[in-house]
């Protein structure tokens, strides 16, 4: 056997595996997208009954845990494999990805805390704002989970249906949260300006998201999508949306307006979700054809023959199609294709939402930090001018205050007194 032929094999092999691991990944993609749907649902139906005080929406909520809870079991199921001791040598090649791994162990954890997140629901000890942020987490995280399959498919038709689907199931996620902004405003008959900002923002991030799920998705995907953009549903629903973005006062011949308000965006979230299932059918479909491919290579191809099948999505290969179809000079654009663009976008949202983490836990370490220099500074009042706690602390407050300085300072000058005069203190 010659060398390239050996070579071949090999490629061939790996190329199968990489489809399988594929496949499963689309299996659990479609289980978080179910996931997912529940869970938008739930979140939207809970703000309506915190906003509400328990009111209204008591039993469209328990029916929404319902089908969360079935839907987690369902995923659940699908990922007790990749919990067991010996899961990273059981796992397809292509699953036992780090960062993948480490994204459904967020889901994981997040998962376990939702009981204790719906009992704090029911007893209303948490606000619909807090509400909004936790339910905002697990779903971001199981989004996760769909951006690292992404970022793993090697197949070029299979990764930008991966992309489009990414960026169609993001743009639903933010219409879900643009649903429950905007239940909580309506079923409060007002919106504040931090919850206007807050639509508007939602709003510009949904039309970017589909604006590249349409420049990636298929023309008959494309026809639906612009399809449910019109009608009577689609002019219901904008001009609800530019009553509570308008800053003005809800009428009072409104009958419930949050429920109006949330069966109408309901309604097109759940048309989504119609296309998103689609979406997910034509990817797995797809994935099946791919390694039907390649577990039965073209007879027209030599033993050693490079078959072009195996030419996966590298650059010069894209670059060659690129040429094939649109005949030019060589260009900046040429070689940097959208898809590529498109990829590179979704990896710098990322490394931004982890440098935005970091941020947060380096601002709570320096909050931790603060705290224990404020309480040391109190503890030594309490020594030195034998006050009590709540004194000690009055008079550091009222000291900043007077001085227009920061607490943390007048604390830190407290401890450089103290420690000048004893050094031991």
């Amino acid at each position: 056997m010659t060398a390239t032929r050996r070579l071949l094999q090999a490629a061939r092999t790996l190329q199968r595996e990489q489809l399988a691991a594929l496949s499963a990944t689309v299996a659990v993609v479609t289980d978080i997208s179910r996931c997912v749907h529940a869970l938008q649902r739930e979140r939207g139906s809970s703000i309506i009954y915190l906003g509400s005080a328990g009111s209204r929406f008591g039993a469209q909520r328990d029916q929404r845990v319902a089908d969360s809870e079935r839907a987690q079991a369902t995923l659940e199921q699908r990922l007790a494999p990749w919990t067991a001791p010996d899961a990273g040598g059981a796992l397809p090649p292509g699953l036992a990805n780090v960062r993948l791994l480490l994204s459904v162990a967020a889901v994981w954890q997040d998962l376990d805390g939702l009981p204790d997140l719906r009992q704090r629901i029911a007893t209303q000890q948490l606000s619909a704002d807090d509400t909004l942020r936790a339910f905002n987490q697990l779903i971001g995280h199981l989004l996760q989970v769909i951006f690292e399959a992404a970022d793993t498919a090697s197949d070029p038709d299979i990764m930008r249906r991966l992309v489009s689907l990414f960026h169609f199931i993001q743009g639903k996620e933010l219409a879900g949260q643009e649903r429950a902004c905007g239940a909580l405003g309506f079923t409060l008959a007002h919106f504040d300006a931090p919850h206007r900002n807050t639509l508007e923002t939602l709003i510009g991030s949904q039309r970017r998201c589909f604006d590249t799920f349409a420049e990636f998705t298929s023309p008959d995907s494309l026809a639906r999508w612009q399809q449910l953009q019109s009608g009577p549903l689609n002019d219901t629903f904008e001009a609800l949306r530019e009553l509570a973005c308008s800053g003005k006062p809800l009428a009072r011949t409104l009958e419930n307006p949050g429920e109006q308000w949330y069966a109408v965006a309901t309604q097109r979230i759940d048309a989504m979700h119609e296309e998103e299932t689609r979406l997910l059918d034509a990817l797995r479909e797809c994935c099946r054809q791919r390694l039907q491919q390649a577990e039965r290579p073209n007879a027209a191809e030599g033993p050693d023959a490079l078959p072009q099948a195996l030419l996966w999505a590298s650059p010069v290969a894209l670059f060659a199609q690129h040429q094939q179809e649109h005949a030019g000079a060589l260009s900046l654009d040429t070689i940097e294709s959208r898809f590529n663009r498109s990829l590179v976008e979704l990896v710098q949202a990322q490394n931004a939402r982890l440098q935005r983490i970091g941020d947060e836990l380096e601002s709570t370490r320096q909050a931790l930090r603060e705290r224990r220099e404020i309480e040391r500074a109190k503890g030594l009042l309490m020594t030195h001018q034998q006050l009590s706690e709540a004194q000690a602390y009055r008079l550091l407050r009222k000291t900043a205050m007077d001085q227009s300085k920061p607490l943390i300072e007048v604390a830190r000058n407290v401890i450089q007194v103290v420690e000048m005069f004893e050094p031991d203190a």
